[in-house]
């Protein structure tokens, strides 16, 4: 049986460690200080599928008050086409859908192959760009 659940701290080397088998992780961008910011505070959180003591897949989710957002979305290329995906997507918009959140967005980089996975599942491709700052 596949349960989904928050992450805690404890869960931080596991997720990150999907993460990277998923080729989600950027060099500059670093994977445990994302992983610990996402779980600092009420307006975000990473939702974990797991199966008994072994997790799956992730999505870190969060909500900023007009849009909620998934970033690292990825599932261990091993379990993949058991519908994990789709677990932690709903999993993901119910976690909004209690705080109040109208509707979701998630990012996907150019060239990303689960395009087509998301589309398959009812997301549909949202016709904006994205600009970024570092404040760092």
């Amino acid at each position: 049986m596949i349960a989904t659940r928050a992450a805690t701290v404890a869960d931080r080397e596991a997720v990150v460690a999907i993460w990277e088998v998923c080729g989600l992780t950027r060099p500059w961008n670093d994977p445990r200080a994302d992983f610990l910011r996402a779980l600092d505070h009420d307006a975000s959180t990473v939702i974990l599928a797991e199966r008994g003591p072994h997790i799956l897949g992730t999505a870190m989710t969060g909500f900023d008050g007009h849009r909620g957002w998934i970033y690292y979305l990825g599932v261990a290329p091993d379990q993949r086409g058991q519908g994990i995906a789709a677990r932690l997507l709903d999993a993901s918009c119910d976690w909004l859908r209690l705080r109040g959140c109208p509707k979701v967005e998630l990012m996907l980089r150019d060239g990303n192959p689960a395009a087509g996975l998301y589309a398959h599942l009812g997301w549909e491709q949202q016709d904006v760009r994205v600009f970024a700052r570092w404040l760092t």
